[in-house]
């Protein structure tokens, strides 16, 4: 499994080494490439939606379709509406805790002070391990793919799964999006079927 650093600004760095004295995990990055699309890749026009199933207005949604669309236009990318798109990049996003005794469970999100506040972006909010000893984990699982917009032919899928102490401002959903995304389409378009791990440096 191939490893690739990834750097964030200063004073994100500064926000994230007072708050959490080891760094995070890699994020762990799986690509597929269709081989006849890569030349297509990185270019053009494109609209970016919720999976079937997401609530495509979600504030959980949010941060990581803004982090996505940054992304895509770094790559060359221009952001349009969906009737001019000559590509789609499908979207799903999954948080999760994993228990310090590595049972997983699913997050749930909410708004305003109540259960769970990722989506407001104000921070961790699901009465996790507060004490001592190991933390619980949260874990993020993002997965993009992008097709043609008159075929609907998959040219690329990725998926990157993040996972954080819950003490970290890396579970924060900004920062989070940010980190994940820029991880998933790192080396972009990848190679076909390759695992990789991106460091991630707080």
């Amino acid at each position: 499994m191939m490893k690739y650093p990834i750097l964030f600004s200063a004073a994100l760095a500064t926000l994230a080494l007072g708050a959490c004295a080891t760094p995070p995990g890699p994020v762990e990055v799986t690509r597929f490439v269709a081989p006849e699309s890569v030349e297509r890749l990185g270019e053009g026009t494109i609209f970016i939606e919720s999976a079937a199933g997401e609530d495509n207005d979600s504030l959980m949604m949010a941060p990581y379709k803004s982090a996505i669309a940054e992304e895509l236009r770094s790559l060359g990318y221009t952001e349009s509406d969906r009737a001019s798109a000559s590509q789609i990049a499908t979207v799903s996003v999954e948080r999760y805790v994993l228990e310090a005794g590595g049972r997983r469970s699913p997050v749930s999100v909410g708004v305003g002070g109540s259960t769970g506040t990722y989506g407001s972006g104000v921070g961790v909010g699901i009465g996790i391990n507060l004490g001592g000893g190991e933390r619980d984990k949260l874990g993020t699982m993002l997965a993009v793919t992008i097709r043609d917009a008159d075929t609907s032919q998959s040219l690329w899928e990725g998926r990157a799964d993040f996972r954080v102490k819950d003490n970290s401002p890396l579970a924060r959903s900004n920062a989070n999006a940010q980190t994940v995304a820029a991880a998933l389409f790192s080396d972009f378009p990848g190679n076909n079927g390759e695992t990789i791990e991106v460091e991630v440096s707080e």
